[in-house]
């Protein structure tokens, strides 16, 4: 029996493009060996770690070969990552997942060098080219950097998947799962993987064939009962009290028009920095907010100034819409939620809000940001799950160039950036008994966006993450001190 892509998976396969890849990751910042454990950790750039007492037990040194052996062994709880999309003739189904016969770790784990003096902007830098590289569609999709030459001797290391491999909590990023709880690497069995035979062209059409004459009732109960948009026309037809599904509300409920939803290219830029949480805990108490609303008022701060900066006789716009998750602002959203969370959420209910970035006021634009959260957050009308197959029950992709063109259309102005925010801290973590210090999502950039925004509370501090269009926004990297102006803005604020 084929493993076919999920109608969602197949949406995020196809939405690739010669502008756009969805592909998203994460950069984990490591301690250097013969570091002191408890060291807090700073920057990138910052030089002079403690050393470790000699009474200490020797930590495990991490290096290239320890990865490989590492991930090889963890690539069972995540087998798609051994895997190669194959699409089937006419696009009579949706693609399949085949065991890749020619699978070679050793291509999709690398070895980079930052140039001296290796600080944060040439770490950034090499984020960026990575992550405007398109992936080998021939092979597994996805990639991983062991990156050296950091400026005080610690490690790096750079994920990037495709979109398609991941599937919330059911499939976790490479990142989140190359990673433990403890300072002791848990070894599961000997994975003794072997491939399987890949079916040929002829079978997969047979195989669709088969499915469709086995269901050929699909698209007549799709019309009549009304799936995917369908029913969302339909429903929203029907009752104007609300509006169901993403469609209709890209629709009828666009966000304002900015420069973040120009088209650019797939070269991206990238740039990072980091918060005290317990300095942002302090703004939140004085304010009677929480901590997501403190980040969300900063983000606000961030746009506004970049929006002056971008054309300072215009001003900025009165909003900025954003897409945010909705465990930020509800927990008991996710029911089920893993105790033990990850960094990279996906497919997670969300809901979409706006920043006040034309009101000049930190404290009023505080107040403002809460109050459109807490409001948005209870409103169905603003409520997603995020970008959504047409009609997925069928399994037919006939022409997924246009169907992919169409769904860029309709997204194009529900919201203008999406920020995705862990909805609780993560715990310590550690790649081979090495201690994860720093941690950064890299977030998907899609097709008809110019920014994407992630914020990890991680150890004692916010850290946030920017990926941009380079064809659109050529200052990325003020964008890190902004954060830091907003910020102190919320500090200083009455």
């Amino acid at each position: 029996m084929v493993n076919r892509l999920s109608p969602r998976d197949a949406m995020y396969y196809f939405l690739d493009d010669s502008r756009s890849t969805t592909h998203l990751g994460a950069l984990l910042i490591l301690e250097p060996a013969g570091a002191d454990p408890a060291h807090d950790g700073g920057d990138p750039s910052e030089s002079g770690p403690s050393v470790s007492s000699p009474d200490d037990p020797p930590r495990p040194t991490l290096d290239y070969a320890e990865l490989v052996s590492l991930v090889e062994n963890r690539l069972q709880l995540i087998p798609h990552y051994r895997q190669v999309v194959r699409e089937v003739s006419l696009g009579l189904a949706r693609p399949v997942w085949v065991d890749d016969p020619d699978f070679d770790i050793n291509f999709h784990i690398r070895r980079a060098g930052l140039p001296r003096p290796g600080g944060a902007f040439d770490l950034d830098d090499l984020v960026a080219r990575v992550m405007s590289r398109p992936l080998d569609r021939t092979r597994p999709l996805w990639e991983m950097y062991l990156i050296e030459g950091l400026a005080d001797g610690r490690l790096a290391i750079l994920t990037k998947s495709h979109r398609c491999l991941i599937d919330g909590d059911a499939a976790r990023e490479i990142s989140e799962v190359i990673c433990d709880g403890t300072d002791a690497p848990e070894s599961l069995p000997e994975d003794l993987w072997m491939p399987g035979s890949p079916p040929g062209d002829t079978s997969l059409v047979v195989g669709a064939l088969a499915e469709a004459l086995a269901r050929p009732g699909d698209l007549v109960e799709t019309m009549i009962r009304g799936n995917g948009l369908v029913s969302e026309m339909r429903s929203a037809v029907g009752t104007t009290a609300r509006r169901v599904g993403d469609v209709v509300s890209q629709l009828t409920d666009s966000a304002p028009r900015s420069p973040l939803n120009n088209a650019g290219t797939t070269t991206r830029s990238f740039t990072s920095t980091k918060l005290p949480r317990r300095g942002c805990a302090k703004i939140a108490e004085r304010h009677a907010c929480t901590v997501t609303d403190v980040e969300l008022a900063i983000i606000s701060g961030v746009m506004r100034k970049w929006m002056l900066s971008f054309d300072p006789a215009e001003g900025p716009a009165d909003t900025v819409r954003v897409v945010v998750p909705l465990a930020v602002r509800d927990p008991g959203v996710e029911v089920t939620a893993d105790p033990d969370p990850g960094w990279i959420g996906v497919g997670k209910p969300s809901f979409v809000t706006d920043l006040p970035v034309g009101e000049d006021n930190p404290t009023v634009r505080l107040a403002q940001v809460a109050g459109l959260a807490d409001r948005y957050a209870q409103s169905s009308r603003r409520m997603t799950r995020g970008p959504s197959p047409l009609f997925s029950e069928l399994g037919v992709v006939p022409f997924p160039e246009i169907s992919s063109r169409a769904f860029r259309s309709l997204n194009s102005r529900a919201y203008n950036v999406p920020v995705a925010m862990s909805s609780a801290p993560i715990p310590d973590r550690f790649v081979f008994g090495t201690p994860v210090r720093q941690m950064y999502s890299i977030p998907t950039l899609v097709s008809q966006r110019a920014l994407a925004i992630s914020v990890i509370e991680y150890g004692d501090h916010l850290h946030f993450a920017f990926v941009a269009d380079r064809g659109v926004i050529g200052d990325l990297p003020a964008m890190a001190d902004y954060v830091f102006e907003s910020y102190e803005e919320l500090v200083h604020s009455d």
